[in-house]
């Protein structure tokens, strides 16, 4: 039998200090009542300071398992986002075997429930191997026990207009959604980083924006003709925001996604040669920067997404052209939108919890997660310090892998705790290796 939990005085989305109690899965009561019925068995957690937010939900996970388990695996993958403040991730597609069928999904589905640290909903591939030839099975994997809502062939562009079309109208059965890597290939061959003045100093092969551009223009394009709901991967240009702020202004169904590093981090840091800033799409520039978070501020962009893609040191410590392109990213995600986006004024703490909760949960159709801090909704939550602060060490990390790009930097907020359905997989900072099999 789980624990009952009474939160003290903690904030919920920032507002007033109040006492919530937490049973049998759920919000059991807020207020004088948290108190009045938490008995003498409840563990009592101290939140004085301490914001309460739904547990986040990340649209952009990449666990690598089955196929790359020597880079990250369920377990490790799913017990990092629990550090990290998520209840629920999506697990992208590009695993070996690809999650193309709904043999696949329903086996990464399954191990993430014996992992027990978050929910895993695996995505879908668009196509078959995700080789941009053939659409994969999208309604097996639908009807499948994963219930598979989001497909992508993210690492890989749908460059096809006409499958792409095909897989627009196709999800449309199912309210599910396409997910595009809106990458160009003819205008990225043998790209390294982004192109402009420092690629030219660099000598390194330039990625263009328009390479990003071209394609969102291309689908929201289809999206509209098609009548059906499109979400832009990881994006990073100022054009990119425009782009989608007029798709919306048109009444076309998209949503997109910013991932942490792009809200911060510059393509400056190629000058280096680090391989762990080398990542696709790659690191912008200031005013890229300042575009795509105007955009998240203003809702153009609608949330925030991870896009963790752990790397073995073999993939990483290397030179930067034969480098695997990713970073990680779930156990600092929370601390980066603090530090760019709260911090700043930008966002709200009810803000935040609508950029990596409430919309995530909603593009991805996960009814259960993204739900209001209320009596009766499930007990899936995370408990902040804004005031603490940490300096990050990936080797201290629960991934296993190594390539952050903040590894030293000294970033804000602490997660203290997080509950999923009830169960606390982390207290006090720490995760609790009792998770079990649900």
């Amino acid at each position: 039998m789980n624990p009952r939990y009474l939160l003290t005085s903690v904030a919920p989305l920032g507002a007033d200090p109040v006492d919530v109690l937490l049973a049998d899965g759920v919000v059991a009561a807020t207020g004088a009542d948290a108190r009045a019925q938490a008995g003498d068995d409840a563990v009592e957690v101290d939140g004085a300071g301490l914001v309460l937010l739904p547990g986040l939900v990340d649209l952009h996970t990449h666990l690598r398992e089955p196929g790359r388990e020597d880079a990250e695996t369920i377990r490790t993958g799913t017990r990092a986002a629990a550090l990290g403040g998520f209840t629920a991730v999506h697990a992208m597609a590009n695993t070996s075997p690809t999650q193309d069928t709904a043999g696949v999904v329903e086996q990464v589905w399954r191990l993430g429930r014996e992992a027990g640290w978050a929910d895993v909903h695996p995505v879908g591939a668009v196509t078959v191997g995700l080789a941009g030839e053939q659409l994969a099975e999208l309604g097996a994997m639908a009807q499948s026990e994963a219930a598979v809502r989001v497909f992508s062939d993210d690492g890989k562009c749908v460059h096809d207009p006409v499958l792409m079309r095909r897989a627009l109208e196709y999800v449309k059965a199912f309210d599910g959604v396409v997910a595009q890597h809106a990458q160009e290939p003819r205008l990225t061959e043998n790209a390294q980083m982004n192109e402009g003045v420092v690629s030219a100093e660099l000598g390194l092969t330039g990625w263009p924006s328009v390479a990003e551009e071209a394609i969102i223009a291309r689908d929201v394009l289809l999206a509209e003709h098609v009548g059906s709901r499109l979400h832009v991967c990881h994006l990073s240009t100022a054009g990119s925001v425009e782009i989608v702020r007029w798709a919306k202004s048109r009444g076309i169904d998209v949503t997109a996604e910013v991932t942490p590093h792009h809200l911060v981090l510059t393509d400056d840091l190629a000058r280096g040669y680090d391989p762990v800033f080398k990542v696709n799409p790659p690191l912008r520039t200031a005013e890229d920067v300042e575009a795509v978070r105007a955009g998240l501020a203003d809702g153009t962009i609608d949330i925030v997404a991870t896009d963790h893609a752990p790397h073995t040191r073999e993939d990483k410590d290397c030179e930067w052209a034969a480098a695997a392109f990713g970073m990680t990213g779930l156990e600092t995600a929370l601390s980066v939108v603090q530090q760019t986006m709260v911090d700043t004024g930008r966002l709200t703490w009810a803000d935040v919890a609508r950029v990596l909760s409430e919309a995530p949960a909603r593009i991805g159709r996960v009814t259960d997660h993204g739900r209001p801090i209320a009596v009766g909704e499930p007990a899936n939550l995370v408990l902040w310090d804004p005031a603490a602060s940490t300096t990050v060490e990936p080797a201290q990390q629960a991934t296993k892998a190594v390539n952050s790009p903040f590894r030293g930097r000294e970033l804000p907020g602490r997660v203290v705790a997080t509950f999923l359905r009830g169960r606390a997989t982390v207290l006090d900072g720490e995760p609790c290796d009792t998770a079990v099999v649900r």
